[in-house]
């Protein structure tokens, strides 16, 4: 018997073994991954839609579909033309611990406690966060925004009028994420699109009116290629309707 050459074709079928139980161990990893991004509960056409057109969902897929109403909303302020200065800047790592952050500037900005911080729409380019009002404290009004300006790691101003919120009635079952998601794979995205956050909240068209009405939407953030560009879509959390400002 030839023990060389058997010594080899063991070797080989090890190998071979395991490269075949690396690749289950992978499979069964992205699997994993998918179920707890919630990739399972997604349609077959939407599935089939990702693999297609190498779309990726860097985020999890909420599984929750509360009722939601209208609301109303009206800048209870004028606006300022120019950033208000604060007497006292405060660091601006705190924008990440939000209860530092209201402790900080609760003096100069009461309604700082009211508000969400929005990752997605800071600005590099005239150095600010981006926060918006909250509807009973958890769903953010994207048409509204409060920006907080920065300079040497320091908040030193910022622009932004109180809004009061108002439950408008017509309470909405909103569409799940799962379906929305599905929407904009399969008709609106385009190939390489990779989504980076899926969040619920309000959003309205503008009218020029004292009181405004915003809607349960939504809100899908898209990188197109470019990790510093988004692009933002929002389904209408009742109809389905896509509106891509």
């Amino acid at each position: 018997m030839d023990w060389g050459r058997a010594k080899n074709v063991l070797i080989y079928a090890f190998l071979l073994l395991n490269l075949v139980l690396g690749y289950q161990l992978w499979s069964d990893y992205r699997e994993q991954q998918g179920a707890n991004l919630g990739f399972d509960s997604l349609s077959e056409s939407t599935q089939r839609a990702m693999e297609n057109k190498n779309i990726q969902v860097l985020t999890s897929v909420p599984a929750d579909t509360p009722s939601l109403p209208k609301i109303s909303y009206r800048y209870t302020e004028e606006l300022p033309d120019d950033p208000v200065q604060l007497a006292i800047p405060a660091d601006s790592k705190l924008i990440f611990t939000p209860g530092d952050l209201v402790s900080a500037l609760k003096n100069e900005i009461p309604q700082i406690g009211n508000y969400s911080y929005d990752a997605f729409a800071d600005s590099s380019e005239d150095g600010s966060f981006t926060l918006h009002p909250l509807f009973e404290g958890q769903w953010p009004l994207f048409n509204a925004d409060l920006e907080l300006f920065y300079t040497d790691q320091k908040i030193t101003a910022y622009l932004g009028s109180p809004v009061q919120i108002q439950d408008a009635g017509g309470e909405t079952e909103v569409l799940p994420a799962q379906k929305a998601l599905g929407t904009l794979v399969e008709n609106y995205l385009p190939d390489g699109s990779v989504v980076k956050e899926i969040t619920l909240g309000f959003y309205g068209q503008t009218f020029d009116s004292e009181t405004q009405v915003a809607a349960p939407v939504w809100r899908f953030t898209v990188e197109n290629g470019d990790p510093s560009s988004y692009s933002v879509y929002y389904v209408q959390g009742a109809s389905g309707d896509v509106i891509s400002p």
